[in-house]
């Protein structure tokens, strides 16, 4: 990472941290609701009715991202690793990234297809529990499909140069909660993935019955401190696991993060309905808050604990971030 890199970001955590700046340092690209799986606990599925977004949409989007701040860009779906605009793919998106201007380059993928030939910085694994359990939420044959791809990813590592990092994601929900330890397990155990991310479901409309109860949330948050106690390599920090516990107590800084949707709206929650917030907002405007208070006091996305540990200085949170991003 350059040194410019280095005072860009404590420029801009400064400006935010003292002078209530209120920019983006990281966006959410949706380039297609269109997937090769439907999960029971998805709220992007199908929002545009499965459609690849076109490549100078995309191209205009990360410009704007770019301009109100954002230095991270992390591209999602549906699953982007389908994406096809004419002879445009994922690593085309990827490289106009690049030439712009930004820092790092994250992908999430459902991982039922091989994903070795992207060029992204590194990788997002959706991993909902292992085994049946993941299957139970994403389909049958989906958890077999993770491993063997996962494995031809680490085949297909580079000999030089920097690695391209794998984390697996599991957002843990009523159906999956059960294998939670196993989770930590696996990911521990597997020389391909370098660590290992939770979240817990946030009750997207729809989904409202997989969300945990408050003694469930505590179980988990106790359960993760307790193997990153152990040496397991989790990427949540001790500080932004601890302050997820009661999570409707935490001063909202959704705008750290902003997102754009599938149908080309941006905004700043992911749990958002995308027409809230069309595409000729002006950019003025993003500033103000429009994440619904109901689904703040039930957040289950780790980043709500990570980004008020951040703001409030503590070294473990601002090392681990360092770690995923650089």
């Amino acid at each position: 990472m350059k040194l410019t890199q280095y005072i860009y970001l404590a420029w801009w955590f400064v400006r935010a941290r003292f002078f209530g700046r209120r920019k983006p340092l990281q966006t959410v690209l949706f380039i297609t609701d269109k997937c090769n799986l439907k999960c029971k606990h998805c709220s992007v599925y199908g929002i545009t009715g499965a459609k690849h977004r076109p490549f100078n949409d995309i191209v205009a989007d990360l410009q704007w991202a770019y301009n109100e701040g954002s230095r991270f860009i992390d591209l999602e779906g549906g699953e982007p690793t389908l994406y096809k605009d004419g002879d445009k793919d994922l690593n085309d998106v990827i490289a106009a990234a690049r030439q712009i201007g930004f820092f790092s380059i994250t992908i999430t993928t459902n991982a039922q297809q091989p994903f070795d030939w992207v060029n992204m910085d590194s990788l997002w694994v959706s991993m909902d529990g292992v085994g049946k359990y993941h299957d139970l939420i994403r389909g049958e044959g989906a958890f077999a499909r993770l491993e063997q791809n996962i494995a031809l990813f680490q085949a297909h590592q580079p000999t030089k140069g920097r690695k391209r990092s794998l984390t697996v994601n599991m957002v843990v929900n009523k159906l999956n909660i059960d294998s939670l330890e196993q989770a930590l397990e696996y990911a521990h155990n597997n020389e391909s993935i370098d660590k290992i991310a939770i979240n817990m479901h946030t009750p997207f409309a729809g989904t409202e019955d997989l969300a945990l109860t408050q003694e469930q949330r505590e179980h988990v948050i106790d359960t993760v401190l307790r193997y990153k106690r152990k040496g397991y390599r989790v990427m949540n920090s001790y500080s932004g696991l601890k302050k997820m516990r009661h999570v409707e107590k935490l001063k909202n800084r959704c705008w750290v993060t902003s997102f754009i949707y599938p149908n080309g709206a941006r905004g700043y929650c992911v749990g958002l309905q995308p027409q809230q917030l069309p595409l000729s907002t002006l950019n003025s405007q993003l500033s103000t808050q429009y994440t619904p208070t109901d689904l703040c006091a039930h957040c289950g996305f780790c980043m709500s604990g990570e980004m008020a540990s951040v703001f409030n200085f503590c070294p473990d949170t601002l090392l681990a971030g360092l770690s995923l991003r650089m």
